[in-house]
């Protein structure tokens, strides 16, 4: 069964990681899947993605765009709009991290972290929800952090960026409501992607694992079937809300 059939969904920072997961999890649920990545060095891997993603037999492209960048967003949606004609789905998956004490952490490595992981969705989601308003329908699914709920030390930037995410995504699920967009967070916790693979090795791994009571790391595309959940009609009254998918970590 296709729980997405014939929707589309933009999918930020998709060329690797759970970007990645999500946006082959939507494809073989039968969505049209437009995303982004930011670097000339993704753009083989963006490629490489939209053929996997075409070969699914759905409609794919990807997009080199920042959405940290206002105007960026803008033209993104925009071509998007003009190339698949609507946009049911927005996925606001792009981020970094710029671990560091604070008393280490410098304002560019603050400012860096906030444009690409907090600004990046109060971007997409100002432009999305203009067509999805004229629909009458959309669902807008942000990427937050177990990290963002619970803090973590080292992570200031990082956290407060997800829990911004948080903040956000509530007073987005009352001003949308009324016209059927539903908006809803997901806070990933220790998830196997290029980002966190430092934490496989040896004693750091264990060190992590012995909190979590399913005791391992998760994946991409455990993330992804909660965007799918989400973003189909099975989430239809499921609003404002932050699951965790965190392997029970955030108990």
């Amino acid at each position: 069964m296709k729980l997405l059939e014939n929707k589309v969904a933009i999918v930020t920072g998709a060329a690797r990681g759970i970007g990645e997961a999500i946006a082959l999890k939507f494809a073989e649920h039968g969505a049209n899947v437009a995303f982004t990545y930011v670097s000339d060095s993704s753009e083989p891997k963006a490629s490489a993605l939209e053929e996997k993603l075409k070969a699914l037999g759905v409609k794919a492209k990807a997009y080199k765009s920042n959405a940290g960048i206002f105007a960026e967003s803008e033209s993104l949606v925009n071509d998007v709009l003009k190339e698949f004609g609507t946009i049911d789905i927005c996925v606001n998956n792009a981020g970094i991290s710029k671990d560091n004490l604070l008393l280490r952490l410098t304002e560019q490595q603050w400012d860096e972290v906030i444009a690409v992981n907090l600004k990046s969705v109060f971007n997409m989601t100002k432009q999305v929800i203009k067509p999805m308003m004229k629909a009458r329908k959309g669902s807008i699914i942000n990427m937050s952090s177990i990290v963002g709920v619970r803090g973590n030390a080292g992570q200031a930037s990082y956290s407060a960026s997800k829990a911004g995410i948080i903040g956000f995504t509530k007073s987005m699920a009352h001003e949308l409501g009324s016209r059927n967009i539903r908006c809803n967070a997901i806070a990933p916790g220790f998830i196997e992607t290029d980002m966190t693979h430092y934490l496989n090795e040896g004693d750091t791994a264990k060190a992590f694992m012995d909190k979590i009571p399913l005791g391992r790391f998760g994946s991409g595309s455990e993330v992804a079937d909660t965007c799918v959940f989400l973003g189909s009609d099975m989430g239809s009254y499921v609003t404002g809300q932050v699951i965790s998918v965190c392997g029970g970590l955030n108990i």
